[in-house]
């Protein structure tokens, strides 16, 4: 390398001055070339003309269905008292999938290019944060309601300070605390100016360089909470579905029905969570490099790949009712009288916590 640049120097001292000035200019403009090259090839550049129609008309039929379900089952859940920590974690998913469902106008709208720079903007900054913290607030409490149910199926007679009321409470709302706090500088960190009216607003370029680190630092913090919820689920609901075949082993049932409908309450929960959310997981940390640091390799799949896995994410705010149904007994003797008009039987506001020890063992998976 050393014996190349001093030829060239060599060189161009001993050209006629014009011919040196020609050398050094066609030099300049090759280095500008290969900057602009070098650029190019780092440079996440999406085709968002077939997202741009299919996404938005897919994120509105959502919309509709979540909305109906989750104001159908807030106004169910609401009416209940909270006697039990199950209830209590449950009324939560409800809020978080409240929330998100109602983020969902947004980003259709921002998706679809409709409206301002400044709606954009909204979108990036406050919407989308809410959306994506709403998500992870239901996937912990999803995770706390697998515990809850191995307490309480699994150690029916052992007192745990995790299955009183108020300790539930408290948990939720740390839950609740804790992630918006930690979503709370993308909030703050989105300070950048817009850009020319004539130009596309992409969120990270309202980000500064300490709000692109902290985006990426908080995406691979959401991972471990996806994949340690995930996790905690299967092994919980492992033991679960061991203490029920025991049950049914030792009083030698020969319902064979009633087994089916308890493995299926099992594989309903931990099958829907993971596959509304693993695809998501396994696409979003390379679609996050290609924001963050320029890791343009295979840009527009992953862009497709995480649109797609998102849009599947989401619909976890229309199966979650079918959960509810599941798992609730409450909720579920509540909306068959409400689909009936008719009245709902006496006794069903007891507590369910003190009904579970006289039901059988798979009907203890559903209080």
């Amino acid at each position: 390398m050393f014996l190349v640049c001093f030829f060239f120097q060599f060189s161009v001292h001993c050209l006629h001055p014009q011919t040196q000035q020609n050398a050094v200019r066609r030099a300049k403009n090759s280095l500008t070339m290969n900057d602009t090259v070098s650029n190019t090839s780092v440079k996440c550049v999406r085709d968002t003309s077939i997202t741009s129609m299919v996404f938005p008309c897919l994120y509105s039929i959502l919309f509709i269905v979540a909305l109906i379900l989750n104001l159908l089952a807030a106004w169910i859940f609401f009416s209940i008292p909270s006697t039990s920590t199950f209830v209590v974690f449950l009324k939560n998913v409800v809020v978080a999938d409240l929330l998100m469902t109602l983020t969902i106008p947004l980003k259709v709208l921002s998706d679809a290019g409709v409206g301002s720079l400044h709606l954009r903007a909204f979108y990036c900054r406050y919407s989308a944060v809410l959306f994506y913290i709403t998500m992870y607030i239901s996937i912990l409490l999803l995770g706390l309601i697998s515990l809850d149910r191995y307490l309480k199926i699994v150690r029916p007679f052992g007192k745990c300070v995790l299955q009183k009321v108020r300790v539930g409470q408290a948990l939720s709302a740390a839950v609740w605390g804790v992630m918006l706090s930690l979503a709370l500088p993308n909030v703050i960190l989105s300070d950048q100016p817009l850009p020319g009216s004539g130009n596309k607003l992409r969120c990270t370029s309202l980000k500064s360089s300490a709000g692109l680190m902290w985006h990426e630092g908080f995406n691979y913090f959401c991972q471990v909470v996806f994949w340690g919820t995930l996790a905690l689920m299967v092994v919980c609901y492992t033991f679960i579905s061991k203490k029920v075949y025991e049950s049914y082993k030792a009083s030698k049932s020969s319902s064979h029905a009633a087994s089916r409908r308890t493995k299926a309450k099992v594989f309903v929960v931990v099958g829907v969570f993971f596959v509304c959310f693993a695809p998501f997981h396994f696409a979003r940390v390379p679609y996050t490099l290609t924001q963050t640091r320029n890791a343009a390799g295979h840009c527009q799949t992953l862009y497709v790949a995480k649109e797609s896995t998102l849009w599947l994410s989401t619909t976890n705010v229309c199966l979650d009712p079918l959960i509810y149904v599941f798992l609730c007994r409450v909720f579920r003797r509540r909306l068959t009288a409400a689909l009936c008009r008719r009245p709902l039987p006496k006794g069903t506001m007891e507590s369910q916590t003190a009904t579970s020890t006289q039901l059988e063992m798979p009907q203890k998976i559903s209080e």
